[in-house]
């Protein structure tokens, strides 16, 4: 029953072709939303920047000269420390003047006030200085909220629709975030970080849902990349606004605003075609079929429709093998918790997530504190994203999922690990290996994304998408920490990196193929996949 659909309905989609005028006016649609995911899953890092400051020592402030600075503060490999200044033997000026004989230079003390520089953060508007604990928690806390986004929107996508989820995340998105722009305290900036990306952060794992749902199993793969370019996209800008308005209260109005316009994707968007089969509205899904061949100006027969129609003549009887509709059988929920191989492919693939968000977004947060300029530093970070999503949409098809996943994992490895045996003084060779590794964790990120999307059923897919993704957050989560990790072994987090990067290379081997194989539809079909597999690895 399902097979005769779900082929009947690759094929329609085969036939309106991948490029048509409905297909571009839809694609353009999924990527506005994600062009902005990528400067919202981002922001933090320029929103709450490590900046320049030193103790502030009152007695000397108003000396008539800024030497005392050379010996009043102590030297930490080569610049001012931050976080401690030389005790006084005694605090009175000499002629308004601060002297160097005032001060013990064999005795230090920690800081209770600063000096901020000109720069603009969070850290300077709330009194961060030396907290780095709670500087580095903000992202720690925004991507936290990921843990309530992504099931959230993923049970109101499949249960509500796709597009009022997506409308309903972008809305808070613009809510939350236009509001944390006015916090007048650390506590108020964290709750909105939290809200936003609980509400919110759920509409680039729709729109991408959306999208793959909207093409047939040789449009996946390019329609990713699609996707993948325009929220590295979303990142260049970010750091380009952040570069020019240097202001980031200004700069999360500016990027947040626009998320309200997605709101009105209520009224002006299609609902999912495979939503609407999986939930038995038939009509509905030829309605929307009938008027993309209309506007791609292609012709569709009855039938090549039949196979959608000939679902509701079997509906009745079978609707409680397949369907979350039914109440005689189990609920899909309890179909997935029954099948060990779904939930071994669950475990498997939140794990591979896990890893590809921790190396990636670890190498993105620590790209600003490469010599140079921190924002070019981060775009060029981000621009090494683009041939990367190329590099995948090159070989993907080419050599299939597993092979790529494992390459990419095991490469990032080698490069991440090889980062702490390379001398600070070939900063050029450091370089390269950074990008190296940033390039090859993208190949793995962009692969695990579409291929999650491919080993699960359609009733389920957007939630066990969102399952894995939220699982996978834990890797963005602990990311914006790895600068404290690294005061405990400098060469902790790049090794951290690598030894999470094999263990799931390994485990990609136990996954099956799915190139060129059509999305399943139920969860009999997604446990055929791993059938195929170990059929293929017999013959």
């Amino acid at each position: 029953m399902t097979d005769t659909n779900a082929g009947g309905l690759d094929t329609v989609l085969k036939q309106l072709g991948p490029f048509g005028r409905y297909n571009v006016i839809n694609y353009m649609l999924f990527l506005y939303p994600c062009f902005l995911a990528g400067m919202y899953g981002s922001v933090y890092v320029f929103e709450a920047s490590d900046i320049n400051y030193r103790c502030e020592i009152k007695e000397c402030e108003t000396s008539n000269n800024s030497a005392w600075i050379e010996f009043g503060i102590p030297q930490d490999k080569g610049s001012l420390s931050k976080c401690e200044r030389y005790s006084f033997k005694n605090s009175t000026l000499n002629n308004g003047t601060c002297t160097q004989d005032m001060f013990d230079n064999h005795l230090r003390e920690k800081c209770d006030t600063y000096v901020y520089s000109d720069e603009d953060s969070a850290v300077k508007d709330f009194n961060l200085g030396c907290e780095n604990w709670k500087r580095t928690l903000i992202g720690t806390i925004h991507n936290s909220g990921l843990f309530v986004s992504l099931p959230l929107t993923g049970i109101m996508s499949d249960r509500f629709g796709r597009k009022k989820a997506l409308a309903v995340a972008s809305l808070m998105n613009c809510i939350f975030g236009v509001m944390r722009s006015f916090s007048v305290n650390y506590l108020m900036m964290v709750a909105c970080e939290f809200c936003e990306a609980a509400f919110g952060a759920g509409a680039y794992s729709t729109a991408f849902v959306l999208a793959m749902e909207l093409v047939g199993p040789k449009g996946r793969v390019f329609g990713n990349t699609l996707i993948n370019v325009f929220y590295v996209c979303g990142l260049m800008t970010l750091a380009g606004l952040s570069w020019v308005l240097q202001d980031w209260r200004t700069l999360l109005r500016v990027i947040y605003s626009p998320a309200c316009l997605v709101f009105s994707y209520i009224w002006i968007l299609n609902e999912s075609i495979r939503w609407l089969l999986s939930k038995g509205k038939h009509e509905k899904a030829v309605e929307i079929l009938r008027k993309a061949a209309k506007m791609n100006k292609v012709e569709l027969s009855e039938q090549d429709l039949t196979p959608i129609y000939e679902l509701d003549k079997v509906k009745a009887t079978k609707d409680k093998d397949y369907l979350v509709v039914s109440a005689e059988g189990p609920s899909i929920f309890q179909q997935v918790i029954r099948s060990s191989i779904i939930i071994k492919r669950l475990l498997t693939c939140s794990y591979l997530w896990i890893t590809c968000t921790f190396v990636y977004y670890g190498l993105s947060i620590n790209s600003v504190s490469l010599a140079g300029n921190k924002y070019v530093n981060f775009m060029l970070v981000a621009f090494v994203e683009i041939p990367a999503n190329f590099a995948c949409l090159a070989v993907l098809d080419r050599f299939g999922r597993k092979r790529v996943l494992i390459t990419m994992y095991i490469l990032s490895a080698i490069l991440c690990i090889g980062l702490a045996f390379i001398p600070k003084d070939k900063a050029w060779w450091s370089l390269i290996v950074y990008l190296s590794g940033k390039f090859s964790i993208t190949i793995a990120y962009s692969s695990v994304y579409i291929y999650v999307s491919e080993v699960f059923p359609t009733n389920v897919r957007q939630s066990l998408l969102a399952v894995c993704s939220s699982t996978g957050r834990i890797g963005s989560t602990l990311a914006p920490l790895t600068p404290l990790l690294a005061l405990y072994y400098e060469k902790l987090p790049v090794i951290f990196f690598g030894t999470l990067a094999v263990l799931a290379g390994m485990l990609v081997f136990t996954l099956p193929e799915t190139i060129n194989v059509r999305l399943p539809d139920t969860i009999e079909e997604a446990e055929r996949l791993s059938n195929r597999k170990n059929e293929e690895n017999l013959s």
